[in-house]
């Protein structure tokens, strides 16, 4: 597996705003303060999500993407992609193969973090149908179409690239716990930039640091550390 020292660029494929956050902030933080640069595409713009039926639903999108961007601050990253396909109804579709073959041509990262193209049995909420789609996608995209300079024509003027390592959030197979205990605060802040889903933002820290300290305890890490959970594999 590569070093942080040994790579230059990650990108992060979700399928809603706020999925990045609550999957990967802290390690992406961790990243970015290593020197890493990090670019985000995000598939939809969460459309489908909201609490509130006063805010009119033409005006999600919009708010969402901008929580987004606002959310990526917080962690130190300035390039946010939303391809702008429909929240609540994504599908494996070559189109949007190819459009992420497109970003993953664009941005020629070393690492790529995505969804899992697997259902997760023990954790419902992490296998949202789009979740399932968007890993598959983002899978295809890495292998073959990124790499192959003779799959979709119509991003043949970018040079193909392979993607080294890829980083799996959401499954129930995990090899990479990274602790993230001194960037929380920073996951925290940018879960709280999405207010639009959040009727109690006051639950946030609590639910979401039982989360990571369950995982740190998986982890094998020290009591009272927090850590974010991936599979980890080459595809190189």
């Amino acid at each position: 597996m590569l070093d942080d020292t040994q790579v230059d660029s990650a990108l992060v494929i979700t399928a809603h705003p706020d999925d990045v956050d609550f999957g990967a902030a802290g390690t992406v933080a961790l990243w970015v303060d290593a020197g890493i640069k990090v670019s985000y595409c995000v598939i939809t713009d969460g459309d489908a999500g909201g609490f509130d039926p006063a805010v009119p639903r033409d005006q999600i999108g919009g708010i969402r993407q901008g929580e987004q961007r606002a959310a990526a601050t917080e962690v130190g990253v300035s390039d946010v992609e939303f391809l702008g396909y429909p929240d609540g109804r994504l599908e494996v579709t070559m189109n949007l193969r190819r459009d992420l073959a497109r970003v993953i041509r664009q941005v020629r990262p070393q690492r790529v973090i995505c969804h899992s193209p697997l259902r997760n049995m023990e954790r419902i909420p992490a296998s949202h149908p789009d979740h399932l789609a968007a890993g598959e996608a983002a899978m295809c995209a890495i292998y073959p179409d990124a790499r192959n300079p003779f799959t979709h024509s119509e991003i043949a003027d970018l040079e193909p690239w392979t993607v080294p390592e890829t980083w799996v959030m959401g499954m129930e197979r995990v090899n990479r716990y990274v602790d993230i205990t001194e960037r929380f605060d920073r996951k925290l802040a940018a879960l709280r930039a999405h207010a639009s889903q959040h009727p109690d933002p006051s639950r946030l820290d609590p639910l979401v640091r039982g989360w990571n300290g369950f995982n740190a305890q998986n982890g094998g890490l020290p009591d009272g550390r927090l850590a974010e959970a991936f599979w980890v594999f080459e595809t190189g």
